[in-house]
């Protein structure tokens, strides 16, 4: 999602390599006085620099960025492509300026650019209502609104910060880890097709910011279905903050910024289409790290805790589903085969994912219910996204199967016998889900269907991979030979490399935030709240009147 390592082949062009194609996803005693003191003071500091962000960007004139530095590009330059060579990638070539060569206006192309407008309004609908629906249905109805209220929140939050640091510290040009500071307040983002920092060439910059700030914003949002009805809504939101910042930013840079994790041009060369690391590994593990620090749910395993609404959870999971086509589809950047690839597999896994949980369902109670096709359905979305666009039907139909059978029992067993409480299995789905299809991705990929994934396979086996002929070449002295495919074992491997990676960053980064929180402003309401419902104390307000 920079171009992430899912963004393939754009209409009349080369197909773009990894790096811009991988998403080209205590209270009331002194101390705890002085610590909400201090947070309040660091809000207060952090806000302040954001308007005087503003105030400059207001006051700079537009300019897009160089992509090699961070530099201003002369305005004669912000919508010109330099000449670039076979499988170099626009953020590596010189501009035009200090190569000599012509610079040439890049065309907006209307039909991608309408899919990717298409895709955006997707994503977002996957959050607002789709994720705001299927949690709120699953919890009591006291709690309903505070999950409407959070999704409305995460929204509001990510988006102010996505403005003010998120993008560039995601795709602008960095390190290995993170992004860069070039793109702050998206100076130099405009309505205009360029290769500005991070952005999509023959697509307004401004659309593929758009895009991938609704990945910012259902990211977190997913967290709060593992610790719904016992957290605050004041401690949601600067987990939130800070969570975004310390996590999902450098995890967004890594795989699809051209950094520590991005195919063939990352240290590790695993793949990821659409977010299976990003966004549902990296959610899903931290979900679970705040719910234990979080503790359980007053009555937890003691009172009848049922979803309020399956209704409303139904109408959330198809919402969710529709939604998804944006998410993987829109992943390849284009409205092309690649696209038409991800809109497949997509819609088999999800459709194969409930089928096969509600029939375990069907075999171990006699009772195929419809919370267990909602489930399988999101579990068979969440497995095939990092894959999406890398495998064929027959791996997005071992895809869907995988996901109704593995995050079934994590959710049905797992659960039960270590005893934490995953009010709406955020772990057992998305990090459980989300780490089955990365390891499904290594060893189900298909050079053939996307180059992306090809050089990684290369990269990781010591090959190259020539797109043209469609076949690996070994150099053998000054010369190139073709060989026999490798086979995905190592790609496998580092793919494995990629999820322990993931897991030990969203873990012991949500332990660090959420002590910090919990030592605070404190994590959880009062008990008397938490009893009488979120809805009423927090919001003033009820889902449902008498």
């Amino acid at each position: 999602m920079h171009m992430p390592l899912h963004i393939a082949t754009i209409a009349g062009l080369k197909p773009l390599p990894t790096e811009i194609s991988t998403r080209a996803r205590l209270l009331g005693t002194p101390l705890a006085m002085t610590a909400r003191a201090m947070s309040f003071k660091l809000l207060k500091t952090t806000f302040t620099a954001i308007l005087l962000g503003l105030a400059c960007s207001a006051a700079a004139p537009m300019s897009a960025q160089d992509a090699t530095g961070g530099q201003s590009v002369p305005a004669a330059l912000e919508t010109t492509k330099p000449a670039a060579k076979e499988n170099q990638t626009p953020a590596t070539v010189a501009p035009a300026e200090k190569t000599g060569e012509a610079a040439k206006p890049i065309p907006i192309d209307s039909g991608n650019t309408a899919w990717m407008l298409t895709s955006t309004a997707l994503v977002l609908f996957m959050t607002l209502p789709g994720l705001a629906l299927f949690y709120g249905g699953l919890v009591r109805k006291k709690n309903v609104l505070s999950v409407l209220a959070q999704c409305l929140g995460i929204a509001g939050l990510a988006t102010i910060l996505w403005w003010a640091v998120g993008f560039s510290l995601s795709f602008g040009t960095g390190g290995q880890f993170i992004g860069d500071t070039s793109i702050f307040f998206l100076k130099g983002i405009s309505g205009k097709a360029g290769f500005a920092s991070g952005t999509l060439p023959g697509v307004p910059q401004s659309v593929w910011v758009v895009f991938q700030l609704t990945f910012a914003i259902i990211t977190p949002a997913l967290i709060i279905g593992a610790i719904a009805e016992r957290m605050k809504f004041t401690a949601v939101i600067l987990f939130v903050a800070l969570w975004s910042v310390i996590v999902y930013y450098p995890m967004a840079h890594m795989v699809w910024g051209g950094g520590f994790m991005s195919g063939a041009d990352g240290t590790i060369h695993a793949i990821d289409f659409a977010g299976g690391a990003v966004v549902h590994m990296s959610s899903g593990y931290s979900a679970l790290i705040l719910a234990l620090i979080l503790g359980p749910r007053l009555g937890f395993r003691k009172e009848k805790m049922s979803p309020h609404s399956m209704v409303l959870c139904m109408v959330g999971t198809a919402i969710l589903w529709i939604g998804w086509y944006g998410f993987n589809a829109g992943s390849a950047g284009a409205a092309d085969g690649l696209a038409g690839n991800a809109f497949l597999t997509t819609t088999f896994a999800a459709a194969i994912g409930g089928f096969t949980w509600a029939l375990l369902e069907f075999i171990t109670k006699k009772q195929p219910s419809v919370l267990g096709f909602c489930s399988g359905i999101v579990a068979g979305l969440v497995v095939i996204t990092p894959a999406a666009g890398f495998v064929d039907a027959t791996g997005a139909v071992i895809c869907g199967v995988a996901a109704g059978v593995i995050p079934f029992f994590a959710c049905m067993k797992l659960k039960a016998w270590l005893g934490y409480d995953d009010a709406l299995d955020t772990f057992g789905v998305h990090a459980v889900g989300g780490t089955v299809g990365t390891v499904l991705t290594g060893i189900l990929a298909i050079p053939e269907i996307n180059d992306v994934g090809a050089n990684a396979i290369a990269a990781s086996t010591g090959l190259t991979w020539d797109s043209d002929k469609a076949v690996f070449l070994k150099a053998v002295g000054e010369k190139l030979e073709v060989v026999a495919a490798p086979g995905n074992g190592a790609l496998t491997l580092e793919q494995i490399k990629a999820t322990l990676f993931t897991v030990v960053l969203s873990v012991v980064a949500t332990a660090i935030i959420a002590f910090i929180i919990k030592f605070t402003i404190g994590l959880r309401p009062s008990a008397d709240v938490e009893s009488s419902g979120l809805d009423i104390n927090e919001h003033g307000e009820e889902g449902y009147g008498d």
